[in-house]
């Protein structure tokens, strides 16, 4: 049986519904619980992050994957309560969300050793939580090109996925010849991997978005709502329009390699996060502007309901 990982056990991909495919509970760099100014205690946490989830899923919204890597904040338990307090499925990953971003005891692994960590996390469990992951995450570190470290660990979140069949997510979609240049490698195909931020507002007139597709990787439009109309936007914004323009373009020819996602914070593990920006985005602000240019109801469907269903489900 068809089967995606989730933080309460396996699901039927036919069971997640709306899926939030690129999102974090709460997400902070290595350290971030040193921080005296924005770190919040659970209960702060707890109490900001169930009504969002909540009210997501009185919108509709089945799934929501979590792509907080190794390092950065994972907490599965809390994702477990999580999940059983609001009916929201909760898809955890293993992998980083870049080199940079791990801690100094991974800069020397090995791709072997990376390997094995990722496919106990995906066969056996998270820590000591029983959880499986269910998708792995990758990314590229500062600058713009990968590292030797990203190089090891995308190369080892391939082995991972030819092992146990469980897709990748990535962090940023830039240097992407060097990605698919690895992937092809080891075997992976391209629809197994969802190359992330397409239309971030740095690095969108660098990423080969539909290059990527026609490679037969899956594309993914995940900063929905990191606007500059925002009061306060972050370095990575960009306007409202443009973003829905260039998303609007993509899909006219490659809709089956189309995934949406805000990568918003439900709690920002020690530091402020962006204001009045959430994962309801999709459901309370993407969907109308959809509807409003013009998509239809089976479009939608296609790219928050069936898109992420095929992606996630485990390919053994």
């Amino acid at each position: 049986m068809s089967k995606v990982n989730t933080v309460l056990g396996p699901v039927p991909p036919e069971e997640l519904g709306i899926v939030a495919v690129h999102e974090h509970i709460g997400y902070g760099m290595p350290g971030s619980e040193l921080d005296t100014r924005w770190w919040k205690t659970p209960e702060e946490r707890y109490a900001e992050t169930v009504p969002k989830l909540r009210r997501f899923h009185e919108h509709g919204g089945g799934t929501f994957v979590d792509v907080t890597g190794i390092c950065n904040g994972r907490d599965v338990d809390y994702y477990k309560s999580l999940s059983a307090k609001t009916g929201v499925h909760i898809v955890a990953c293993t992998g980083f969300v870049g080199g940079d971003t791990a801690l100094p005891f991974f800069a020397d692994a090995s791709v072997e050793y990376l390997t094995r960590q990722f496919v106990h996390e995906i066969t056996v469990g998270i820590g000591g939580t029983g959880s499986r992951a269910g998708v792995i995450k990758v990314g590229v570190s500062r600058g713009g090109r990968m590292t030797e470290l990203d190089k090891r660990i995308y190369r080892a979140a391939a082995r991972a996925a030819l092992a146990t069949g469980v897709p990748i997510l990535t962090h940023l979609a830039i240097d992407a010849e060097n990605a698919i240049a690895i992937f092809g490698e080891e075997g992976l195909p391209l629809d197994r991997v969802l190359f992330g931020h397409a239309d971030d507002g740095v690095n969108a007139e660098k990423t080969r978005d539909t290059w990527i597709a026609e490679q037969g990787g899956r594309v993914g439009f995940d900063t929905f709502g990191y606007e500059t109309e925002l009061e306060d936007p972050p370095f990575w914004a960009r306007p409202r329009k443009q973003r829905l323009d260039h998303f609007l373009r993509f899909i006219d020819g490659h809709l089956d390699k189309a995934l949406a996602s805000a990568d918003a914070n439900c709690s920002p593990l020690g530091w402020p996060g962006v204001q009045g920006h959430s994962v309801n985005y999709i459901v309370e602000d993407l969907f109308p502007d959809l509807r409003e240019a013009g998509v239809d109801e089976a479009t939608i469907t296609t790219l928050f309901v069936d898109n992420p269903a095929d992606f996630l489900t485990i390919r053994n």
